[in-house]
Order: structure tokens, then sequence, then C-alpha cells
């Protein structure tokens, strides 16, 4: 954090201009999420900003319809498989790629490129009839590898950050000690690509909890995850449960943010 104050005071006393242009960009970014957060705290039943009487009534609502309940737990479940997922195949790609001369490293190299180039809509109907054939339509844990599938770039990439900041003496001295090939990964290198895994799970949580494209072509009744019930609910009428639940969102992104920073710090997070 320190690292970010300083470039703040550096563009402060230096540049007044990008100061005040990033000001305004910070603004646009925060402004709507707050919006749905004093939104939420509307007493009426039509969503209207700012609201005329403040209440929590549409939070205690989402306990007690439990509507979305459901929904959430599946973000949840789906969010956590594609996290677990991505860490070993984030890191043995990471330290493959830096380290070892492979036959399609371009290809691999091309593929980390396909999520900015093919629509999700696309890929989405890709896995829709990859796993209709499979019969794996229906399960939660599909849902989770699917996520994983067109998300795993992002995990690569902040893992390969670490490892390409990794000094590999330290790996030298650990087996001049007599550390063998698994303690020295697992005492020496593991730890000093932590930074890269935290970063890349946290990334991969978050975006798994937000997919939505994807979600809604491969998932059934039972495994709709929160931003799918979410269209639907808004498809019918917008009030302001739905801004509650949003507000949800928020939350649970503000604290994956102060879990990076307290973990790995946001300047680390920022840069993997």
């Amino acid at each position: 954090m320190s690292s970010v104050r300083g470039v703040g005071r550096h563009l402060k006393t230096d540049h007044p201009y990008l100061t005040l242009f990033a000001l305004v960009e910070l603004i646009f970014l925060v402004l709507p999420s707050f919006i749905i957060l004093v939104a939420s705290l509307g007493a009426g039943e039509i969503i209207s900003f700012p609201p005329d009487e403040l209440s929590l009534r549409w939070y205690v609502s989402l306990l007690d319809e439990g509507e979305y309940i459901q929904p959430f737990l599946n973000s949840v479940m789906v969010a956590t498989i594609c996290t677990i997922i991505s860490i070993p195949i984030g890191l043995s790609t990471a330290l493959g790629l830096n380290r070892y001369d492979i036959r399609f490293e371009h290809g691999i190299q091309l593929y980390l490129l396909l999520p900015f180039t093919i629509p999700l809509v696309v890929s989405g109907f890709i896995l829709l009839i990859l796993f209709g054939r499979l019969g794996w339509i229906g399960n939660i844990w599909a849902v989770g590898l699917a996520l994983t599938i067109i998300n795993i770039p992002f995990m690569i990439w902040s893992v390969a950050s670490s490892v390409n900041a990794f000094d590999p003496t330290l790996e030298n001295a650990a087996r001049s000690l007599g550390a063998e090939e698994v303690q020295t990964f697992r005492h020496v290198t593991l730890p000093a690509l932590m930074p890269g895994v935290i970063s890349g799970s946290l990334m991969m949580f978050m975006l798994a909890l937000n997919e939505f494209i994807v979600s809604l072509i491969i998932t059934i009744s039972d495994t709709e995850t929160l931003p799918v019930a979410i269209y639907s609910a808004i498809r019918g009428n917008i009030s302001p449960q739905i801004a509650a639940i949003s507000s949800v969102y928020v939350i649970v992104a503000i604290i994956a943010i102060i879990v990076a920073d307290r973990l790995v710090g946001l300047d680390k997070f920022l840069h993997s």
C-alpha cells in the first residue's frame, strides 16, 4: 500500500491533470455501486434513488423468502470448485512454461489469449454441447469446471508473474543443503510463489462468482447461480430486493479487496 500512496503523492504534485482524470474515472467506476447500495436501503416497493425512507426490509426479505439463498450457495460452490481446480493447473502451467522447452508452447500461449478473442456466448454453447454429450449437465461441479476452462488464463498469468520474479538460485541453495525436490518445492518455491497463487485464487473466485453468460447457458434450475437468478428476476420487475442482493455482491467484492491487501498487498495484487 505504501507504493500506491507514493504513486498518488507523485501524481498529485507533478501531474495535476492526470490526478484529476484519475479522480473522475474513480468516481465514474464507484458511482454505480454507490447508487445500488443506497437504493437497496429504500423502504418503498419501487426502486428509487435517493430513497424517500431508509430501511433494511429488503435485506431481511432475502433471508425470510429464501428465493436467492440456494442460487447464492450454488455460486459460492461453483466459485470454490473453480478456484480449487485452477490452483494446481496455474502452478504447473506457469512453472512449465517458464522452465521447460515445451513443444507446443506457442499454442498454449495462443490459448491464453482466447478469453479475449472468443465471445463468452460461443464458449458457453461449445461447453453446453460438450457437457451434454458427456452427460454432465445438471452437476454443480460441471459448472465450476466450465468456469475454470474460460477463466484459467487469469490464474496462469497471476502465478507466472511470481514465477518470473522468482530467483532460481534459492532452489539451488536448498538442493545443495540436501533438500529433495519435493522438499525444495514445498519449503522454498511454493512460499515464494504464494503472492501470485493468492492473487490468482481471489481473481478466479470473483470471476466465477460473477460469471453470467456461460452460467446462463449451461445451468438448469437445480444448478442456477445467483447472476442467473437475478437476470430471471429483473425480466419481470426491478424491485429494491434486486438492489439488496446486488449490494451483497458489492460487499463481497470489497471483502475480497481487503483480503488481497492483507495477504499480498494491493500493489502486488494489481501487478500480478
